[in-house]
Order: C-alpha cells, then structure tokens, then sequence
C-alpha cells in the first residue's frame, strides 16, 4: 500500500472534521427543539450511547404486585443480524394464537388458575386450557408462581408489551 500524501491525509482529516461538525449541528438542533427532546428523550440517549453500527433497545416501567415492574434491554444491531431468526420461531409461535394471547392477557389482568380461565367460555375445555399454558409456559411466556398458579415472568412482561405495541403499528 503506497504512502499517503500530506495532502490527501489533510483532506481526510478535512472531511472527518467537517462530518463531525454537521453531527454536532444536528445535535443541536435537536436539542433547542424541546418538543423533540421531549418526544424522543429514550432515542437521544441511545444516540450518546449506542456503537456505530446502530443499536436497538426497548424498556418500561408496569405497575405491579408491591412494585412496579421495570425492564430494559438493548442489543447492538450487528449481533441481531448476526442471530438465526429462524431460532426464535418457537417464542413468536407461542403468541401466535388469540387464544394463547387472550390467555395471557387474563393472567396479566389477575386471573391465574386453570380452574379460573376454564370460567371463560372462549379459552375452551380444561385439557384445552392446559396445551395452551404449556406451550406459552415452553416459551417462557407463562411460570408458576405457586402451584397452578400463572404468571407472566417480570423478565417477560415488558418484552411481551413491546411486542403487543409493534404488532399495534
């Protein structure tokens, strides 16, 4: 690789200089813009934070039993394009059925056994009840609390909210 001139490595440093200011007007921008930094105060954070190939991340606060449920998570986005999707099939499959998400929408609104849902004519018969909670259980969307008694797992409540907001639109 031949030796850089003193003027193309100048006009490399002249054009990361100038890429950097237009970041930093752009910032700033943004920031005089309250409504802005009102709207997207979880964005400009990541944007402090997040590498260079970008980053996704998602949180929430939910009121709980004795305390609020709080959750965060972020993933830089080379290492979800690095994942098998395909892997992640069996988790989504588990909430691809109204019945398994009315299900899981009863538990989180406080209805916790078989013996509770089976008092709800649209979750079928007991034996259908239980194929349901086991497999939203399998996907760790379901735990027991104590015996026969379901909850959705803290660690998966907000997860399951976002996703319940994205497929919202």
């Amino acid at each position: 690789m031949p030796e850089r001139t003193t003027q193309e490595r100048l006009a490399d440093l002249e054009a990361r200089v100038a890429e950097l200011e237009q970041r930093d007007r752009v910032r700033e921008d943004r920031r005089a813009d309250s409504d802005y930094a009102e709207r997207f105060f979880a964005l400009e954070a990541l944007r402090e934070r997040a590498p260079e190939e970008g980053a996704v991340v998602f949180a929430g606060v939910v009121p709980g039993e004795g305390r609020p449920v709080e959750w965060q998570s972020g993933i830089p986005v080379d290492r979800l394009e690095g994942l098998d999707w395909s892997q992640l099939a069996g988790s989504l499959d588990a909430l691809g059925n109204p019945v398994r998400l009315s299900l899981l929408h009863a538990v989180w609104s406080g209805v916790g056994t078989v013996a509770e849902l089976k008092e709800r004519a649209e979750f079928g018969t007991s034996g259908q009840i239980y194929h349901h909670v086991n497999l939203l259980a399998a996907a760790g969307w379901l735990t027991t609390r104590r015996r026969g008694h379901y909850v959705i797992p803290p660690e998966r409540l907000i997860p399951l909210l976002v996703i319940l907001a994205a497929a919202r639109g």
